[in-house]
């Protein structure tokens, strides 16, 4: 067997191992049972590659992307090593290609989608060709409650049983209980040998900043790196677009990229990515696992992601030749707001809602520190490390101050108006604002009335937002984001422990034009929540929704909030039969009580395709009788705008397909027209 040095350096051209690579490889060859969890860019695919070429028979790489696949096959063939995949994305001739080469014993390594094991043939098959080893590239796919997982990646463990061979996983994601679900799925709860190696990428340059005009954020930091290839991640299909057209209008060469587009305009983009230079790619997170550019040189998040894994592999893309890479994060309280309530909205179990919360307030201790991010960093992957030199806090050490007295002041407004209110007229009242709604409530009255006004409006909505960054305050879904204590604020409201905030983040809270709104930021949650009950009704009563209450009124109930019937008739709007009518219906959603949802919306609830619907029933109560209002009654199911939702049908052949003639020829121009404007 020839030895793996020789092979390191006359196949792959390197002269040493990075960190940590030859202890794997010798496992893996040996053939043990291996766990690996490298970083991004640390050279995971050598560690089984190599082992490849130094056993008998044929190593089956299980691997989630059909993209990265057909590059590393790429790379071995080029490197003189027999190599092939077998996916949906093959041409017939690259298919008989592979099988010939198994049948004659020459194939090293063979590639495949996790999906292919769910073949009735693929176990015959992989008996009769002579595996002697199973790679499992991307193992934290198997972990149900993660942002990748492939339910297939659930047959993997099975097939290793069947075959008796060992398996090597590698990942570059995964905290102590992914490890434990991929121990238990991969290894029938046997521990393997595990290799948690160096999580630390030295050539990053790790930066955060607080959202101050995102947009502009982001094109100061991409016009100081013009030429550049790079990443910009961005938490909505729709910001894509238009980010990457803003880049364009400045003078970058960006396109971009999302789930929502064509599987041929994503193979586009993606092979321009691999090709280009300096190439600006604006997208979401389906722009992920597979990415194999050595040359990224900077990777900016335009929203928070959703986890410190999810941070670190993303970031991880940039500068994977070693060469210096940079990153910049920006955040928010709206940031912060919608991954607390897709957590808190989701359908899992309430420990697996714990844990993504403390997952989150990882990150948002990240965001928030004080000191070295990269020491912040690697301790939440259980390294210790020292202040690194390279990151925007070493370069600029936080001004911090002693916030507790300003912390208690906040949170004694929350508890003494009952946790029913929102950052906006909780300031309100820190700060002696005179509006209707403080003088309604009597707010003017409560002891905390004025007591904060050594800050301004926009310094106060920073001290808050660092308050949900260390997680001592949560929006609560069930108020429309009402914003209640958490016990991780009790001992400093008694007194019994203190707190240190960022003073910078503070100071730079400069004051910026706001954005136009039909309500204020506290009451728009619930305005929300009003219309989707209008629209329920309208659907049912398959009438224009103006006709159960124009928006005038509903903007009118979420900024007076009444509590009682005799109050809801006071708004303007509501007439003695509507308030018979739907009067206690819009009172429920008011005062807190969960709204029923349709299972196929519910399906979508966080997503895109979400609002998309809410829109397409919308038009379809308005055409449920024709565009004059007197034909027959005629409407689609949710579960069929739903698929309408997901799918994204781009011209009306596509459309009929999904709704039949006669819908298509009722709603067609209409629902176009909406998808049309959400692409």
């Amino acid at each position: 067997m020839t030895g793996a040095a020789t092979l390191l350096r006359d196949v792959f051209g390197f002269d040493d191992f990075r960190p940590g690579q030859g202890e794997i490889v010798n496992a893996v060859s040996a053939g043990e049972n291996v766990l690996a969890i490298m970083p991004t860019g640390g050279g995971k695919s050598l560690c089984f590659q190599l082992p490849a070429l130094m056993r008998d028979g044929v190593t089956v790489v299980i691997s989630p992307l059909i993209a990265l696949m057909r590059d590393q096959v790429r790379a071995l063939q080029e490197a003189g090593v027999a190599a092939g995949a077998l996916t949906s994305g093959n041409t017939p001739e690259e298919t008989d290609a592979v099988w010939d080469a198994l049948e004659r014993g020459e194939l090293k390594l063979l590639y495949m989608a996790p999906e292919r094991l769910a073949a009735g043939s693929a176990m015959g098959i992989l008996r009769r060709i002579g595996v002697s080893l199973i790679a499992v590239d991307e193992a934290h796919c198997v972990s149900q409650w993660g942002h990748d997982f492939r339910p297939d990646y659930l047959r993997i463990g099975a097939l290793r049983r069947a075959l008796d061979v060992p398996l090597a996983a590698f990942t570059a994601t995964a905290d102590a209980e992914t490890r434990e679900e991929i121990v238990q799925k991969l290894f029938d709860g046997v521990p393997p040998r595990s290799f948690l190696r160096g999580f630390d990428r030295p050539n990053l340059h790790l930066a955060f900043a607080a959202k101050n005009g995102p947009r502009s954020q982001i094109l100061n930091f991409t016009a100081a790196r013009k030429g550049q290839s790079g990443i910009v991640y961005c938490g909505t299909r729709a910001k894509t677009e238009t980010l990457a057209q803003a880049l364009r209008e400045a003078g970058h060469s960006a396109c971009h990229y999302h789930g929502g587009m064509e599987a041929e305009d994503r193979r586009i983009v993606e092979t321009r990515f691999q090709r280009e230079d300096g190439l600006i790619v604006v997208a979401t997170v389906a722009f992920g696992m597979g990415i194999d550019k050595p040359d990224i040189r900077w990777v900016a998040h335009a929203d928070l992601p959703k986890s410190i894994e999810a941070y670190y592999q993303e970031i991880g893309r940039a500068g994977r030749d070693g060469a210096p890479s940079e990153t910049l994060t920006l955040f928010g309280p709206d940031d912060i707001r919608l991954r607390r309530s897709q957590i808190d909205e989701g359908l899992a179990p309430p420990e697996r809602r714990m844990a993504d919360h403390a997952r989150l307030n990882a990150l948002l201790g990240l965001a928030e520190a004080l000191e070295c991010r990269r020491k912040t960093l690697l301790g939440y992957f259980g390294e210790a490390a020292e202040a690194c030199g390279k990151c925007d806090l070493c370069d600029s050490p936080a001004e911090v101050f002693d916030g507790t007295t300003a912390v208690r002041k906040a949170l004694s407004a929350i508890l003494r108006t009952d946790e029913w209110f929102g950052a906006g007229h909780l300031i309100d009242i820190l700060t002696g604002t005179d509006t209707d709604k403080i003088r309604a409530r009597r707010h003017d009255q409560l002891p905390t009335y004025g007591v904060g006004t050594e800050y301004d409006r926009r310094q106060w909505q920073a001290v808050f937002r660092q308050m949900m960054g260390h997680d001592l305050v949560r929006p609560d879904p069930e108020r429309h984001g009402a914003l209640r204590m958490t016990d991780t604020a009790r001992p400093i409201l008694r007194g019994e422990a203190s707190i240190t905030l960022r003073r910078d983040t503070i100071k730079t809270a400069t004051r910026r034009p706001a954005v136009k709104a039909l309500v204020s930021e506290e009451d728009a949650p619930l305005l929300s929540a009003l219309k989707a009950k209008r629209r329920a009704l309208a659907e049912a009563a398959k009438v224009p929704a103006y006709v159960i209450f124009n928006d005038r009124t509903l903007i009118e109930m979420a900024e007076q909030r009444p509590a009682t019937l005799d109050a809801m008739a006071q708004v303007s709007g509501i007439g003695a039969k509507k308030l018979e009518r739907y009067g206690a219906t819009f009172l429920e959603v008011i005062t807190g009580a969960q709204e029923e949802v349709h299972p196929a919306r519910r399906k979508l609830a966080g997503r895109d395709a979400g609002t998309l619907y809410d829109r397409l029933l919308e038009v379809q109560a308005d055409l449920a009788r024709g565009a004059d209002g007197v034909d027959k009654p005629l409407s689609c199911s949710a579960s069929l705008l739903a698929k309408v939702a997901q799918m994204r049908p781009n011209d009306e052949h596509a459309l009929e397909r999904l709704l039949g003639e006669r819908r298509t020829e009722r709603f067609g121009a209409a629902f176009l027209d909406v998808l049309r404007a959400a692409s």
